[in-house]
């Protein structure tokens, strides 16, 4: 005998019943879609909860019940997968776009100090800027780096090689190295 529902499912549009059809016979789409779209039209075509579980796979009717309150609340939202647990991340993807802004542009060695990017002298740099990130670390510059392609040369810089800025007597000089090759990509 199965436990009285608490939270119904609420009558589908046209629309959402169109959409939910369309992903559960979808291949290309992620598959917690797929198996989230089958259980509610099974709970909208009158199967229970554990039935409906059973149809897209799954073994607990439980989880169908908390897809149905939630798809009442938010309707084919409650469709994407949210935050899985573990920590949220400290910095979102506006945070490690500034820090890849911020490798990208080439430094001066007047306003920087420098005239190639070490992971100290961009930390230096974002966290003394007025729209930085005044709490950043090294540590994750470089994975926002490793993870964006750019790789640690020998030059001990995450700068491209093969050009270097020289103070001379002078003043300052572009120094090139014909030898030096293209990054790889």
């Amino acid at each position: 005998m199965s436990r009285r529902r608490k939270d119904p499912l609420r009558t589908l549009t046209d629309d959402e019943r169109q959409e939910l059809t369309r992903l559960s016979r979808c291949r290309t789409a992620p598959a917690v879609r797929v198996a989230r779209a089958v259980m509610l039209l099974a709970v909208a075509d009158g199967s229970d909860h554990q039935q409906a579980a059973r149809a897209a796979g799954r073994k607990s009717g439980d989880a169908v019940s908390h897809l149905v309150t939630r798809f009442n609340r938010e309707g084919l939202d409650a469709l994407d997968p949210r935050h899985g647990g573990g920590r949220e991340p400290t910095y979102d993807t506006a945070a490690r776009d500034r820090i890849l802004r911020e490798a990208a542009r080439t430094p001066t060695p007047e306003g920087d100090g420098t005239a190639t990017w070490s992971l100290t002298i961009l930390r230096r740099v974002l966290r003394a800027a007025p729209d930085g990130l005044p709490k950043v670390s090294t540590f994750t510059i470089g994975q926002v780096l490793h993870g964006a392609g750019y790789t640690f040369q020998r030059t001990r810089t995450w700068c491209p090689t093969g050009s270097a800025v020289r103070k001379r007597r002078a003043g300052v000089a572009t120094v090139t190295d014909p030898d030096a090759g293209a990054k790889k990509s």
